[in-house]
């Protein structure tokens, strides 16, 4: 953790990587007076009033609120003046020119502040110099539809200043603010206090989703039973945000190691190391509770590709036993017609009436006839049913 210590004269570092605003842009400035504190005087948008990306800046002494700057200009002027201060500024998708200025007034790592504009960061703890740079992915779940939204929060952390970068509606830092602000002893203890709660925040703001979750799985595994055909999309989908929610906790896990592994370094006070102790905890069991929904999950699915498998196996052999009674139909009418057709066969012959037929003038033709007609109808059947057709 960074220190708390006198606050001495800081002069900035050579920003020349600077990205320049665009062409024909150019943002008017505020000059900020070079006091006695952090050095020289820094262009400042003139936009950075209480609106814009700005969602509160504040200074703290002693645990104790003293002022809300309405700019950030006054917030670097305030906090030069206030010895034993702390600057506690808060944004969301800031503009670079904000950034930048920042950056100069702070001392701000340049890498830092281009992961800040960038986003899309995983979760990482980085020191350069005194000030520690944090990423966290925040979560919430909402009801509706259903699904688990991601928000991004960088943070830097001086010996006498806080700021929160947010990328994303989650998490509420209004809420921390208010806890810090009713709790001055646990507020006094400086920058470290206010990340220890971000990071407290971040987690519970986890639980939520662990519960919203669980319920999804649930559902999933009656909508499986059930044989809904539309419950292996939402397994896909549902599983891409456990791959996403385990992103952002599971390297939580080993940040708050590394915090924790500094606390004799920095001399961080031992009610803080008991507090990130036990963000610590939290954060294991999420991540736990995180690691076995993607295996249940990935166990669903199994058993849900099984169950289609086995209900198209099913179908086959209804289909096929379909199938065979059909055939079997078709035996006994094909058998049928042939016997049929017989003795049809045999009075089509005798029934032509051609004077050179010899058995037309015979007494026993019509007997003859008839006989053949019968037996050759008996030796059908029995050939018939001897091969199962009828």
């Amino acid at each position: 953790m960074p220190e708390r210590r006198d606050r001495p004269g800081r002069t900035p570092k050579n920003h020349s990587w600077r990205r320049q605003p665009p062409a024909g842009a150019p943002a008017p400035t505020e000059p900020v007076p070079p006091a006695t504190g952090h050095g020289k005087a820094v262009p400042v948008p003139a936009g950075n009033g209480t609106g814009g990306s700005i969602v509160q800046s504040a200074l703290y002494r002693d645990g104790r609120h003293i002022a809300s700057p309405g700019s950030l200009a006054e917030t670097f002027r305030q906090l030069r003046e206030t010895p034993e201060g702390m600057a506690w500024i808060g944004l969301q998708r800031p503009s670079e020119a904000e950034l930048l200025s920042l950056a100069a007034e702070f001392d701000l790592h340049e890498l830092a502040v281009e992961d800040a504009l960038e986003a899309h960061q995983r979760p990482k703890l980085e020191r350069y110099g005194e000030t520690l740079f944090v990423v966290l992915r925040a979560a919430r779940y909402l009801d509706a539809p259903e699904e688990v939204d991601f928000g991004e929060l960088h943070v830097f952390v001086g010996r006498d200043f806080v700021i929160t970068v947010r990328h994303g509606a989650a998490p509420d830092l209004s809420a921390v603010r208010r806890r810090m602000e009713a709790d001055p002893e646990l507020l006094a203890l400086g920058p470290e206090a206010v990340l220890y709660a971000i990071l407290d925040a971040v987690v519970d703001g986890y639980a939520p989703v662990v519960a919203g979750v669980q319920n999804d799985i649930d559902e999933i595994e009656t909508e499986v039973f059930r044989g809904d055909p539309e419950v292996s999309r939402r397994i896909y989908e549902l599983s891409r945000e456990m791959v996403e929610f385990q992103r952002a906790t599971r390297p939580l896990v080993g940040m708050l190691h590394a915090l924790m592994a500094g606390f004799a370094k920095y001399g961080t006070d031992e009610e803080l190391q008991r507090y990130l102790r036990d963000v610590a905890d939290h954060v294991t069991h999420i991540s736990e509770r995180v690691d076995g929904f993607r295996q249940a999950l990935t166990d669903i699915l199994t058993v849900n590709a099984t169950l289609v498998t086995q209900q198209q196996n099913a179908e086959m052999r209804a289909l096929a036993e379909a199938g065979f009674e059909q055939n079997e139909e078709i035996k006994k009418i094909s058998s049928w017609a042939a016997i049929l057709f017989a003795p049809t066969l045999v009075g089509t012959i005798y029934g032509m009436n051609f004077h050179e037929m010899p058995e037309l003038s015979w007494g026993f033709g019509y007997p003859f006839a008839i006989l053949l007609m019968a037996v050759v109808c008996v030796s059908l059947y029995f050939v018939f049913k001897r091969r199962d057709w009828l």
